[in-house]
């Protein structure tokens, strides 16, 4: 089941990460980081003026909010609940791109490829942390994002120091 990080104008604008720190510095706590039952969503509530055509992706405020998450906790992508296009829009707070109504995210090739290999580098070494060698879901991750990587770089990733 999913948990729902509800923001609103006041929390984007402050930058406080108050609610997300508590619920998951509990789970950090408890060392419960790694329980499949645990999804993240996020309600964003920002108003806009009706003529306003970007997306919140787009809104500086909020992208500002989503990269001091991730600053915080850069492994968080793993516990979003993907089914429900969380890392999509999660990664659209990250890296440039562009909205097409036609064609919907078109993420900046070259950022995103950042972002992947970022991403699997920080989540390999994180999982070790947590005592776990166990790289099908951080694979599953860099697919849902558009990338086929080979299963000896998480071999190696996850026997190196």
């Amino acid at each position: 089941m999913a948990h729902t990080l509800h923001l609103n104008a006041d929390t984007l604008h402050s930058l406080d990460l108050s609610q997300a720190k508590a619920y998951i510095e509990p789970l950090i706590t408890k060392g419960d980081l790694l329980d499949p039952s645990i999804r993240i969503q996020f309600d964003i509530d920002f108003p806009r003026e009706p003529a306003d055509p970007r997306e919140l992706s787009e809104i500086p405020e909020v992208r500002l909010w989503f990269i001091r998450l991730d600053a915080l906790y850069p492994w968080l992508p793993y516990l979003l609940d993907w089914e429900a296009g969380e890392l999509g829009r999660y990664a659209a707070m990250l890296v440039p791109h562009q909205f097409s109504p036609k064609d919907g995210i078109r993420y900046n090739p070259e950022a995103l490829e950042i972002f992947v290999m970022t991403k699997i580098f920080v989540v390999a070494h994180w999982l070790q942390s947590q005592g776990t060698t166990q790289t099908t879901r951080l694979k599953f991750m860099t697919q849902m994002l558009g990338y086929e990587i080979e299963d000896g770089l998480f071999d190696l990733l996850m026997t190196s120091n």
